[in-house]
């Protein structure tokens, strides 16, 4: 099979080198830096850049560019796809991408299913891609019913052969819902607590608590900026969520209340061992 990634930075990068390193696919890649694609081409990670056929022939295309990016892309060329080729895209947020692309899924061309790989780092690029970046990781999966049903069995063995432990078959809403907990609030949190002007004295102070909270702080601010806004309701929801909880604490620690504030403190203990039991069971319960 032919593979396509259009996007050859962290997720896109990491894609090409893992299907060129673990299966015997061929990938073709295209990139707005001709530096990255030479770069991919030289350390095997691509055979060589893609060309306007490939859009035709390729059997599979994975789109790994920012959510405006991955539209105006989809959009620009979807009339030059096979009806039978496979299409993915890598975003963070799922209905704003079916959201726009509905006229396109409408009617009789490629097959598309949305897909966010649960993996990443703190850096960003090519240079950060790495062959075993999703080794363990989930593949979350938001396809359509009935048409792309037939086809997730296949994507699980492929995705397993890459190194991915799971697919996670969802809808595009339950996705976004649940993404804005588990990864957009994090990193709303570590920024909003890395610009506290105590962090500027932190050295020799801080440790694996320290490390833990602030380490996706780090982030490549254009992209998260669009995940962020193309996820507003979701995310804003959880961020009212979050400060609610904020208040109880402050209010606890400001009244000198110890009776409330050991409560509060036992209770996210609690849920803390709960969600940990509840996911170790649910991964033995995976394999």
């Amino acid at each position: 099979m032919t593979f396509l990634i259009v996007g050859l930075g962290l997720i896109g990068g990491s894609l090409a080198k893992a299907i060129s390193g673990r299966t015997d696919h061929l990938v073709v890649g295209l990139d707005t830096n001709a530096a990255v694609v030479a770069q991919a081409v030289d350390e095997g990670a691509i055979a060589r850049r893609a060309t306007e056929r490939d859009l035709q022939t390729a059997d599979v295309v994975i789109v790994a560019l920012h959510p405006q990016a991955t539209i105006d892309y989809l959009k620009d060329n979807w009339r030059k796809f096979s009806p039978e080729t496979m299409i993915f895209d890598t975003c963070g947020v799922k209905g704003a991408i079916y959201e726009a692309l509905a006229v396109e899924l409408a009617g009789e061309g490629p097959i598309f299913i949305g897909g966010h790989p649960m993996a990443g780092r703190e850096r960003y690029g090519y240079d950060h891609a790495l062959v075993d970046l999703f080794d363990g990781a989930s593949l979350i999966l938001t396809p359509r019913p009935f048409r792309e049903q037939p086809v997730l069995a296949e994507i699980d063995r492929f995705a397993k052969a890459i190194g991915f432990a799971r697919t996670v078959i969802t809808t595009p809403e339950a996705h976004d819902r649940i993404i804005a907990y588990t990864s957009q609030l994090a990193h709303v949190v570590s920024s909003a607590y890395m610009m506290s002007p105590t962090a500027d004295l932190q050295a020799g102070f801080s440790a694996g608590s320290f490390r833990d909270l602030t380490r996706v702080a780090r982030l490549d601010a254009n992209l998260w900026r669009d995940l962020f806004l193309f996820n507003a309701p979701d995310l804003v929801h959880e961020i009212d969520e979050l400060i609610a909880h904020l208040l109880d604490l402050r209010r606890a620690i400001d009244a000198g209340d110890g009776v409330l504030l050991k409560s509060l403190l036992a209770e996210g203990s609690r849920r803390k061992e709960s969600n940990d039991a509840d996911m170790a069971a649910w991964r033995e319960e995976d394999e």
